[in-house]
Formats: structure tokens, sequence, C-alpha cells
């Protein structure tokens, strides 16, 4: 169902009074809308919840500055992303669909599949990677799994919202083929894979039209591309232009804004909203509100605390563990430091935070494993998160404590007032405090572990090098103290794998020269090399690439083969053994490398991933299907996508950086290929599958040598300019039915 103004919908809502109409296009409260009684259309109760539910059944805002009702925070985006495991964002899913349900919650706004352009975005922990691949695979089992449950998702936020600085007015000016390759694909595979509910629009502008009201994105991409046949909703207080947002394609506007329906009446009444957009609109809420409302069920918390800590111990990622020092061994004396061991980060400030049930302190948890195996565990806060005057005292305390050890875990991350919804990081580094006391103490212990946790990527430099270990936590949820703990005694071995590039410094990241914009916009420069497809393209040295982690065990993949299967098609078949003396588990990633076609293409880009659980001396065969999207880029000339003919190297790696097998395949690609003019370049002509060689012999350049330097200005000038200027006697009769044939 489109919002198309030449379709008639009225017959859709027919005896619903305009009135009635225009009120369901907007909020009745903060988090509910409208109802007709007459017609049978109920009221949709509306909730944030990404990864869990902050629901307010007291007083409402969108900052999280009243309470919510107590709920599961469950991992973050930021924290499943780095699992690569579709069925791990699935658990939460189900899980936050039934506190839903027991809430009265009919839509549930979330998943966050925003690409993390910018590793300074304040809010990177709600949303998954920098690929889109990633992005869409969990967002995809997230929302099925939620919708099962009988609430719906929102998916947010359409399009092109990488950053949080001037977000209600920044224009994020992108081309289309970095919009269809990058920023688009994530939300896509949602709507076409598990039919969402709703979908939320941004706050932002894309290339200078506010996504709320952008025909373009919400009805020609959205709905009649795609086939999206649910409900847009505004952002909150996002719609300055109630008319415009209707007839771009916007079905809601939330939350109440009872002067908008005076406007949208003033325009219905003059003939400048056109009833069609509106008809279909209603005819889409009316379907929403009339999915079956579950009956309300209690949930056990206690039950759910339990997923949110066996869901976060797959989402850590080791990544560096010099002399095995981890896992800790049984009767060695710890000294844990930090403040976040007492007072952990577990989630992200802003819209997404939640009450927590319970919260799993991480010494208490550490406490409890290390003191039954015979060790010893002391602990020293070693700093502030919010500054003190007796800072080098609580080092100087931490320094001490950590000397009497054998190993020292220092528990370092950023809290809420570094990073949050509503406003960009400047630095990727940790506080200067805390870095210096990673330095002290690594000065002084005999081993070092650092435990970070955080929501959008942090620096190492200034200390990675004098440490031992690292286990990237992120923010974990409310289990996480447990799962963290888990991981650092060996119960659980850590499968976890970068869902972004941690950069050696800010200046190397391909968004650092166009973060965060200037005069109201901000230019996507790097076009479609994002994250690893440009530190892979320009052999930009990183501190760990993207697909990178570690584990206890270890393990051999191989590229078994790789079987054309179509003219844009193949099979890849791959090997993977444990061959370690642990159970755990390897993430299979793929990628396609080509330098077919006339555009600049990333040097590796995912094309297919499998977390692949395995016992000691255990083997698997994993099997993909790529597709023609695999292989294909947005051809802007024939505005869709195409697939070259030519060669295609399917890459094994251990992750973007590190390819341990390759096969290059022939593909025939598209058999189609664009229409030349007189008018377009003769590069054009030259390469055209169908007159290529024709053009060739009729300009004469099979029967004499062309200096290559020449050929290539010769390529670059349109075929009128050669005839034109080149003083040859070449036939533009002959030329004119080469081109026609083209058409």
């Amino acid at each position: 169902m489109t919002h198309n103004p030449g379709e008639t919908m009225s017959d859709s809502t027919p005896d619903i009074p305009l009135d009635d109409k225009l009120a369901l296009l907007s909020g009745a409260t903060f988090w509910e809308t409208h109802s007709v009684p007459s017609a049978g259309i109920r009221p949709l109760f509306l909730a944030d919840g990404p990864y869990g539910l902050r629901h307010q059944s007291g007083q409402h805002d969108n900052l999280a500055i009243f309470a919510s009702d107590p709920a599961t925070c469950f991992p973050p985006g930021v924290a499943v992303g780095s699992s690569w495991d579709p069925e791990l964002a699935a658990r939460v899913g189900t899980a936050v669909g039934r506190e839903a349900v027991a809430q009265g919650v009919d839509v549930v706004l979330g998943p966050g599949v925003n690409i993390k352009r910018t590793p300074l975005c304040g809010r990177n922990f709600e949303y998954y990677s920098e690929d889109p691949l990633i992005s869409g695979v969990l967002g995809a089992a997230y929302t099925t799994a939620l919708q099962a449950e009988g609430p719906s998702v929102s998916v947010k936020h359409f399009a092109a919202n990488n950053q949080e600085t001037n977000r209600q007015t920044i224009s994020s000016d992108v081309d289309e083929r970095t919009l269809r390759e990058i920023y688009l694909p994530a939300f896509e595979r949602v709507v076409r894979d598990a039919r969402p509910g709703s979908v939320m629009a941004a706050y932002n502008k894309i290339n200078g039209v506010h996504a709320w009201a952008n025909p373009w994105l919400l009805t020609q991409v959205l709905r009649d591309e795609w086939g999206f046949d649910g409900v847009v909703v505004s952002d909150w207080s996002s719609v300055t232009d109630p008319v415009a947002a209707v007839q771009a394609g916007l079905d809601l506007a939330m939350p109440a804004e009872p002067e908008h329906i005076e406007q949208l009446r003033a325009a219905a009444e003059s003939g400048a909203l056109s009833m069609d957009a509106v008809d279909a609109a209603v005819a889409l809420l009316t379907a929403l509100a009339a999915r079956p409302r579950p009956e309300r069920v209690e949930i056990d918390v206690d039950v759910h605390h339990a997923l949110a800590q066996d869901v976060a111990e797959g989402c850590p990622v080791l990544l560096r563990n010099e002399h095995d020092v981890l896992p800790l061994p049984k009767g060695v004396d710890v000294a844990v430091i930090g403040l976040l061991a007492t007072e952990p980060r577990f989630q992200g400030g802003g819209s997404a935070n939640v009450n927590a049930t319970k919260i799993d302190e991480p010494l208490a948890e550490l406490r409890t494993l290390l003191e039954r195996e015979g060790s010893t565990v002391t602990y020293a806060a070693g700093y502030s998160l919010v500054g003190s005057p007796d800072a080098e005292s609580l080092a100087d305390e931490a320094i001490a404590v950590a000397r009497r050890a054998d190993v020292a875990v220092v528990f370092a991350g950023l809290g809420e007032e570094q990073e949050s919804e509503g406003f960009d990081r400047n630095t990727l580094d940790l506080p200067a405090d805390q870095i210096h006391l990673i330095r002290r103490v690594a000065a002084t212990a005999a081993r070092t572990v650092v435990v970070l946790s955080h929501g959008g990527v942090v620096s190492l430099e200034g200390w990675h090098d004098d440490v031992d270990a690292i286990l990237d936590a992120f923010v974990l949820g409310q289990g996480g103290g447990r799962a963290i703990a888990r991981i650092l005694t060996g119960a659980v071995n850590p499968s976890g794998r970068l869902a972004e590039t941690i950069p050696l410094r800010l200046e190397d990241h391909p968004s650092w020269v166009n973060f965060p914009g200037e005069q109201g916009h901000v230019r996507y420069g790097e076009g479609v090399l994002v994250g690893y497809r440009y530190f892979s393209s320009s052999g930009t040295p990183v501190r760990y690439p993207f697909g990178y982690g570690l584990s206890y065990s270890s393990f051999d993949s191989s590229l078994d083969s790789v079987e054309v299967t179509g003219s844009d098609s193949a099979t890849v078949t791959v090997s993977v053994r444990n061959t370690g003396e642990r159970a755990g588990a390897h993430v299979v990633q793929v990628y396609v490398s080509t330098d077919a076609g006339d555009v600049r293409r990333p040097t590796r880009e995912l094309r297919a991933f499998e977390k692949v659980p395995l016992d000691p001396g255990e083997s698997r065969e994993v099997r993909f299907e790529l597709d023609r999207r695999s292989f294909a880029y947005w051809d802007v000339e024939r505005a869709d996508w195409s697939v070259k003919e030519g060669e295609y190297r399917v890459q094994l790696a251990d992750d973007a950086s590190s390819v341990c097998g390759e096969v290059a395949i022939e593909l025939e690609g598209d058999k189609s290929a664009s229409a030349v003019t007189l008018d377009s370049a003769i590069a054009a002509w030259l390469d055209h599958p169908s007159i290529g060689e024709e053009t060739n012999q009729t300009l004469g350049f099979a029967s004499v040598e062309v200096p290559a330097e020449q050929m290539a200005q010769v390529r670059s000038m349109t075929m009128r300019q050669f005839v034109r200027i080149s003083g040859l006697p070449v036939p533009l009769e002959a030329l004119q039915l080469l081109a026609d044939r083209t058409h």
C-alpha cells in the first residue's frame, strides 16, 4: 500500500469523520495514539526499547529524566553486534516482546540499525555495526522474534542518522550509491525479511529534505521498491510541517501535537492536502491497531535476568592475551581495581535507558567464582568517574593493592557523562586519570588485565603494550557482571568479534575530515569507504580490525570450494575445525573483492558470516549462498543494482585484514548495458559489450597503435568532441547506427 496521490484510498475508511481521521495522524498523549471507538479503532501504546522496555506509566518524557517501569536490561546493540550471532539477537527480541505484552505495549521502538559511520557518535551503543550486513541480519532476527510474541517493532532511525550533533537540523549530504550500499541495506533487509509493523523516520535531513518529509525515502524506496506495508512514525517532536509529512508518506507524528490537527484540517479544506494520502495513512494505522493484543502475562524477572546473563556471555571480545594470562588460574591472588567493578556501566543514556530489575556487580561475581577455587580477591576503586580531588591517593591505594597480587584486573571505561544520546564525543581516549592508573598498575603488577566498559570505540593507545590482556566488554546489560566474571575465570570461552574497527588514531578514521559538519550540513565524503572498507582499501594501519577476536581455543578454517551457480551467484563451502582443548565458537567470515565495473570498489566487503560452536576436535562444513547483491554495486546511471562481467575473488578471512583463503571466479554478470549517444564518453563506446569491437574498427583504432597516454585522453572525450577535433574521416552515420543498437 503506497501513498500514491493518484490512487484513491477513501473507500478503506468510509465511516470515519474527517476530524477523527486527522486526529489519528498524531499522538493523543506522549506514548499513546488516538482511538476512534465508533470505527473500532483502539489506541496504540508505544515505548522505547531496543534492548529493554522504557515504558513510563507515570510522568512521560523522551530523555529518560522521569522514571520508567522496571524491565530487564538486555545487552545493547553494541554488544549484540559483537556477538555476530542472530540467535542471540532473536533471544533478546523474544524476551523484549514478552515484556512488552506484560506491560501492555503495542509497538516497541527498536531495533536501531543505523551504521556506525563515526566512532564518536554518542548513540553508537544502540547500534550493531559499521557494516550493513551484520546490522541487517541481527536487526531482522530481533524483529522476527519480537513480533512473533504479538507486539510490533519500529525499526529506526530511517535513514542516514549517524550522529547526535545538531541531529534535529543537520543535513546528511550523501550520494545515492552510498545510501544504497551502506546506509539503506540494513533497513531493507529488516523490511523484506522480517516485515516490521513500523519504521521510524529520523530527525535529520537527507540532502536537504527532512527524513520525515522525504517522499523519495518514505514512498518511492520504502514502500514502492521494498514493499513496506506498515506504519511510518516520526521520531518524537520532529515534525514541523505535518502537511508535508503526510504527503511524503508519514503516517503518525508523535507525540501529541494538537496544532497539527488544525494545520491538516486547513490544508484538507483548501485542497493542499491529498485525502488519498490521509486515507492511506489511516488505513495503515487501522490495520496496525487491528492486530490482536495478546493477553497480559506475568514475567519471571529471575528467568529474564538469567537470559540477560546468558546473552551477555556471547558478546565480549578478547583483544589481547599475552602469556595466556587469561583465563585466570586457580589459587592466584587477584587485585580488582576500578570503580566500574562495583558501579558497573551496563547501558547507555537517553531514551533507551532501562530501569533494570537487577544488576550484577562484577567484583561480587568475581569474588564468588575465584574464592571458591582458592584465590584471594582484594579491591581498590582507583579513580572516580566524575572527578575527585583525591585522584592521586585513589591511584596510590590501587598501586599498593596491585603490588601484592599475582594478577591485577583493571576495570576501565566511560560513564554516561562521556557518551549518551543527545551529544557526540570529541575524543576516543579514556579519561586521563584512568590511562595514568592503567600504566602505573602495569608497571607494578606481575600481570595486568584490562576490562573495558563503554558504548562507543575507545582508543587503546598510550597503554596497550603495557598490559597483558584486554577484554572489551562494551556495555553488557544488567547481567554483564556475571558474564565478565565467567569469561575471566574460564567458565565461558570468549567468542565475540569486533563489529567495528578500532583505529590507531581518530584522525585515521575516514569520517574524521567530514565530522560533525558545518553550517547545517555534514558531507559523507568517504562515500562507500566506511569503516573497514576504507582501512582495507587504503592500507591504513589499525589497532584491531573489524572482525577480530581471540579465543581460549584455536580454530583452523579452509575455503573448500566456490561454485558459480549462475551469471551473478555462487555457493561457498568452508570447513572449520576446533584444534584447541576447549569448546568454543568461531565466526566464519566470507568477503568478496573485485575490480569489475566502472566504479571504485572497496578492497573487500563482508558478504556472509556464521558463528559456529565447536567442541574440541570437532569439525563442521558451512555453506553460504552468495546471491546477486553479494557481487553488485548501485549503478547510478541505470538507477539499479549492477553485476559487471569479470573476476570476483571470494575470500575467507579471520578478520577484515587477514585473508586466509581465496578463490577467483568469473561471472558473466548483466547482459544489459547502458545506451550510448554521440555525447557519451568514447570509453563507454569501446567498453560496450555489443558495439565495442565495431566502434574500435569504425574509429580505425584496430589498424593503428595508439600510445597509452593518448588513448587515455581519447577515452575521456565524448564521441562528438572526438569527431570534431580529431581531423579523421569518421563516418557519423555509421556511429549513429551503432548507437541506435544500444537503445
